[in-house]
C-alpha cells in the first residue's frame, strides 16, 4: 500500500497515465495528475474521487521550461510534500527520417525527456527528504528503434540512460529510480495504428490486431492496467531493492539481450 504518499503522475488523464493514477489512488496515495486537456483531467479526477481516492489536477503544458517546477510546487502546496514522481507524459512523431522536421525533433525531446528531467530536478529535494521514488514510463523503442521511430528511439534511449544515471544519484540520496518499457499497449494511439492497418485489409479491427500480435510474435496486446499493476509493485515499500531497473513489459516484443 502507498497510504498517505503523495504521487505526481504526468500524462495522467488518459491511457497508461490514467491507469497508473487510478491504481495508485486505490493504493491510498494522494495523487496529482497533470496534462494539458482540462476536460479529460476533470473526468479522470472525478473517477478517482468517486472511488474514494484523493486527487488534485494540474492543467498545463510540461514542454514549457517553467511548468514542471510549478507542478512540483502545486503538489507540495496541496499535500505538503512529494513521495513519488511518475514520468509518463510524452509521445513522439513517427515517420520517414528525411520527412521529420527540426520542430518534430525539438518537440519530441521537449515533453518526454526535458519535461521529465525538469520535474525530477524540481521534486528531488522533496523526494530526498522523504526517501521517495521516481518511475519513468519509457518504451521498448529505446532498446529496439526502427526506421520510422528515429525520434522516439532517440528520446527513449536518452531517457533510459538518464534513468540509469539518476539511479546512482538516488543511491546516494535515498531515492528509488526505475523505469518501465511498455510494448504494444491498448491506448488511443495504438488503436489508431490498428484502425489504419485494418483500413488496408477490409476494415476488420480484430483481424488487424491478431495480425499485429502474430507479426510481432508477442503474447497479446497489453492493457494500460498491466503497466499500472507493475508500477504499483515497483513503488511498493517492500520492493526498494529495485534500483536502476529497466523493466520491459511488452509481451516478448523485445528480442534483444
Amino acid at each position: 500500500m502507498l497510504t498517505g504518499k503523495v504521487a505526481i503522475v504526468t500524462g495522467g488523464n488518459r491511457g497508461i497515465g490514467r491507469a497508473i493514477a487510478l491504481r495508485l489512488a486505490r493504493e491510498r496515495a494522494q495523487v496529482v495528475i497533470a496534462a494539458r486537456d482540462k476536460a479529460r483531467l476533470a473526468a479522470t479526477a472525478d473517477e478517482i474521487a468517486k472511488s474514494g481516492g484523493v486527487v488534485e489536477t494540474f492543467a498545463a503544458d510540461l514542454r514549457e521550461p517553467e511548468t514542471p517546477a510549478a507542478l512540483a510546487r502545486a503538489a507540495v502546496e496541496a499535500f505538503g510534500g512529494i513521495d513519488v514522481v511518475v514520468n509518463n507524459a510524452g509521445a513522439t512523431r513517427r515517420g520517414e527520417f528525411l520527412e521529420l522536421s527540426e520542430t518534430d525533433w525539438a518537440d519530441g525531446f521537449a515533453l518526454k525527456f526535458f519535461g521529465a528531467v525538469r520535474l525530477v530536478r524540481a521534486a528531488w529535494p522533496y523526494l530526498k527528504e522523504r526517501r521517495g521514488a521516481v518511475l519513468n514510463i519509457i518504451g521498448t523503442g529505446g532498446r529496439t528503434p526502427g526506421p520510422l521511430f528515429t525520434i522516439g528511439g532517440s528520446v527513449n534511449g536518452a531517457f533510459l540512460s538518464f534513468t540509469k544515471a539518476l539511479a546512482d544519484v538516488g543511491i546516494r540520496d535515498g531515492v528509488q529510480v526505475n523505469a518501465i518499457n511498455p510494448g504494444y499497449i491498448r491506448t488511443d494511439r495504438l488503436q489508431g495504428w490498428i484502425k489504419s492497418a485494418a483500413a488496408e485489409t477490409g476494415g476488420d479491427m480484430a483481424a488487424a490486431e491478431r495480425e499485429m500480435v502474430r507479426r510481432s510474435n508477442v503474447v497479446r496486446i497489453g492493457e494500460p492496467e498491466d503497466i499500472a499493476n507493475l508500477a504499483a509493485f515497483v513503488l511498493a515499500s517492500e520492493n526498494r531493492l529495485l534500483q536502476g531497473a529497466l523493466i520491459d513489459l511488452d509481451g516478448g516484443l523485445t528480442k534483444t539481450v
